[in-house]
């Protein structure tokens, strides 16, 4: 049995958590972003965070967000971790992380050697790095558009935190990406949809197989 934690991000329907819980999934990504078609409002996530059994984490992923608007996702959420998709600096994540008193992520965006860097100055004020494909200039979200980066780069890098690997994951590259980076977490959204937003219950099942074979 793979050792390897298995987020699966942007759901947003009852049965895309059952399908992710079937699989094994350590962890579920809830987006609180209104430009993306993942988005869900407070009250929508109240309505499915009790689904989400209380061994896997519950995480809000959020964009330059506001002290109000996380109070208001980890009250109706319950949640367990704040991954952090925006710009935040060093000291923000440290301060959001240190008022919640939640395992908070900082996503970095990689598209080459020299992005991984930036990663460093999180050390102390993040829990974890995620290395995510960094979107083209003007695009309209953060992550979650199916890019990759080369996942070479990782090879051999040692990050000062705890990390995992998001961006152009699916059932079809994700053994491949494992090899190549060794990531002890890997985060996948648009590679398990049908159609933007759209969860698709056998895609999450491939790529639950896919990682557990690793």
């Amino acid at each position: 049995m793979s050792q390897v934690a298995i987020k699966i991000c942007g759901v947003r329907t009852p049965d895309a958590i059952d399908a992710a819980m079937r699989g094994g999934a350590s962890h579920v990504g809830f987006v609180h972003f209104p430009r993306s078609p993942r988005h869900l409002a407070p009250a929508a996530l109240a309505d499915l965070a009790p689904r989400v059994p209380e061994h896997v984490a519950r995480v809000a992923v959020l964009v330059d967000p506001d002290d109000a608007i996380i109070d208001a996702l980890i009250a109706a959420g319950g949640l367990h971790v704040l991954q952090l998709h925006g710009r935040e600096e060093p000291a923000r994540v440290a301060a959001i992380r240190q008022r919640t008193g939640l395992e908070t992520w900082k996503a970095i965006p990689v598209k080459s050697a020299a992005d991984l860097a930036a990663g460093n100055a999180y050390a102390g004020a993040a829990d974890r790095l995620l290395f995510d494909a960094k979107t083209p200039e003007g695009a309209a979200l953060p992550g979650g558009m199916g890019h990759r980066f080369d996942w070479t780069l990782l090879a051999g890098h040692r990050p000062p935190l705890p990390w995992g690997l998001s961006g152009g994951l699916d059932a079809d590259n994700v053994a491949h990406a494992l090899r190549l980076t060794g990531a002890p977490l890997v985060d996948v959204s648009s590679g398990v949809e049908s159609a933007p937003g759209i969860k698709d219950m056998d895609r999450i099942a491939a790529f639950c197989e896919a990682v557990s074979r690793c």
